[in-house]
């Protein structure tokens, strides 16, 4: 049986196409609907191209760098690899998933999100008489634009440097990338949570020892987290972005010695806190700072691209030097969905 993905001619210009990643042009022109009850049913078009140059990019028998660059067209498919792995990489070691409630795509570096603060009055839902106006909630643009940010590194490796290295071990490097600018967008997700997105409205910040929060300033307390997620009416806090040092000071309190507790974490390696919500230990949260929030109300994430490679060179020149990068930018939606605690 002849396949569509064996004829098609692969070409770098496939990868400039604007709105078209090189997977969903590929898509395009060979889509994975026709090979259902097929043996490559489950395989993307650029996995079937791998197929077509018997490339194999992991496990004990995974081919050398150099196999990419047997042909003209297999060639095309390096950056495409490169791309995937990084991608990998970032979404492996990150956790943006876990703090943010929506995620949108946007073409450009500047973008205006919208908010909705209502009143106290506005947010009590009153009984409605007969012919009354129903009560409004205003949502509108943000005054001041979100600016997204390009984050990256650059691959800097000559062809015969690696031509003769496992596909499998070159990833290794590729994923560690992916989890370097995985940190660095946690770290501009971690500015905004507490300064806000230039729309004055950063998170209200608490301190340990200083009313409404109880305790002795410089510990940490469980009557200290009670009174800080009592803070958090009509939202929810649950999650919580922790500093290394309060991660270890919040596992030390007796209240989180629960046997149960314990076995969830030794088990899974989550940490599900006695007030319910998800605990997540970052270097990106400053020392002696901890994070509430409602992830399903806080926080907005817009990608201006995915993981983007410098195909030219990677075809062409083989490596040398390319950059690869990701855009991406964070705004607040709720402002009292997000919460700072100075220990």
């Amino acid at each position: 049986m002849a396949y569509r993905f064996e004829d098609i001619r692969l070409e770098k210009g496939m990868y400039g196409r604007s709105g078209r990643t090189f997977a969903q042009t590929l898509e395009e022109l060979d889509p994975s609907e026709h090979y259902r009850g097929t043996p490559l049913e489950g395989l993307d078009a650029f996995q079937r191209q791998l197929k077509r140059f018997d490339i194999k990019v992991k496990g004990r028998g995974s081919d050398m760098v150099e196999k990419f660059f047997h042909t003209t067209d297999s060639a095309v498919l390096f950056p495409e690899f490169v791309s995937r792995v990084v991608r990998q990489g970032l979404e492996e070691q990150t956790i943006l998933s876990d703090i943010t409630a929506t995620v949108t795509q946007f073409d450009g570096l500047d973008y205006r999100s919208i908010a909705s603060v209502p009143t106290e009055e506005e947010k009590a839902l009153r009984r409605v008489e007969e012919g009354a106006q129903i009560p409004q909630t205003a949502v509108r643009t943000q005054e001041n634009l979100v600016r997204l940010h390009k984050r990256g590194r650059m691959l800097v490796a000559s062809y015969e440097a690696i031509r003769f290295q496992r596909l499998d071990l070159f990833s290794v490097t590729l994923r560690q990338i992916g989890a370097y600018i995985g940190h660095q967008h946690l770290q501009d997700a971690v500015t905004v949570l507490t300064d806000g997105d230039g729309n004055e409205n950063p998170a209200p910040a608490f301190t340990v020892g200083t009313k409404p929060i109880s305790g002795t300033k410089g510990t940490l307390s469980y009557e200290a987290l009670l009174d800080f997620w009592s803070q958090f009416d009509p939202y929810t806090m649950n999650t919580m972005l922790v500093s290394p040092d309060v991660m270890l000071a919040m596992l030390k309190l007796t209240e989180f010695q629960n046997p149960l507790t314990g076995l969830n974490f030794q088990g899974t390696g989550s940490l599900t806190t006695p007030l319910g919500a998800k605990l997540l230990r970052t270097s990106a949260v400053p020392a002696g700072t901890l994070i509430g929030l409602d992830r399903s109300y806080a926080l907005e994430q817009i990608t201006g691209s995915e993981i983007t490679v410098e195909y030219d060179k990677l075809i062409d020149r083989q490596l040398e030097r390319a950059a690869i990068t990701s855009v991406s930018g964070f705004a607040k939606l709720f402002p009292e969905a997000a919460k700072v605690l100075k220990v």
